[in-house]
């Protein structure tokens, strides 16, 4: 009897924890520990470190950390506004991240600082065709919505799209630079098939990804 109590109980966590994970699978937002806005070393140090790398290890990063990098990359640092990290073209506010991590593939509210799920599946193998793409933990993916870019010829819009993502990939490589980090901003990708994954819009244009990680031995 003592046996088939034992039992039970073991079966008993055992679905509870089964059902724990599915749920926080299927959570349809998640929301970012709050970032520390008070960390980092001087600017001025971390311009020093800053440089580009293509080795990564497969760590996860900490949600502080996932947190501090995103709002890094193009949080809201003034709330009376909505204004940004990173400046944009007549405030045009054009871009969209994109996160893909092993647990799945999320798009950046800045407005509430969350990451929504778009899908569960792991596309980092999607996001360049660089092997070490496969394995870092996070994978950005810079996303214009040409509808709202400034300018009024396409080769404006494409100035000012590739200018504003240029601007909110540097705020990424001095965070990696001062926590120690590494990253590397990429243009080679398969934007067809990346573009399906990320079930992209029309108006919607894949400017650029960047890859963020622990460095690699």
């Amino acid at each position: 009897m003592y046996k088939k109590n034992i039992c039970f109980a073991l079966f008993f966590i055992f679905i509870f924890s089964l059902s724990q994970s599915s749920a926080f699978s299927e959570k349809k937002e998640i929301q970012l520990v709050k970032p520390d806005r008070n960390g980092g070393i001087p600017l001025m140090s971390a311009l020093n470190k800053r440089n580009s790398s293509r080795s990564f290890s497969e760590k996860k990063l900490s949600d502080q950390v996932l947190s501090n990098i995103l709002w890094a990359a193009y949080g809201i640092n003034r709330v009376e506004s909505g204004k940004r990290t990173a400046p944009s073209a007549m405030d045009k506010q054009e871009i969209d991240i994109y996160a893909a991590m092993e647990s799945g593939l999320y798009k950046y509210n800045a407005s509430v600082h969350s990451l929504e799920l778009i899908s569960a599946k792991d596309v980092r193998s999607l996001t360049g065709q660089q092997g070490f793409v496969k394995k870092a933990p996070l994978n950005l993916i810079f996303v214009a919505d040409m509808s709202k870019v400034a300018g009024g010829t396409t080769e404006e819009k494409l100035l000012y799209a590739g200018a504003d993502t240029g601007f909110i990939g540097e705020n990424v490589y001095l965070y990696c630079a001062s926590e120690g980090l590494g990253t590397v901003i990429r243009a080679y990708i398969d934007k067809n098939a990346l573009g399906k994954a990320l079930n992209l819009k029309e108006n919607q244009m894949i400017i650029l990804s960047q890859t963020v990680g622990y460095p690699g031995k």
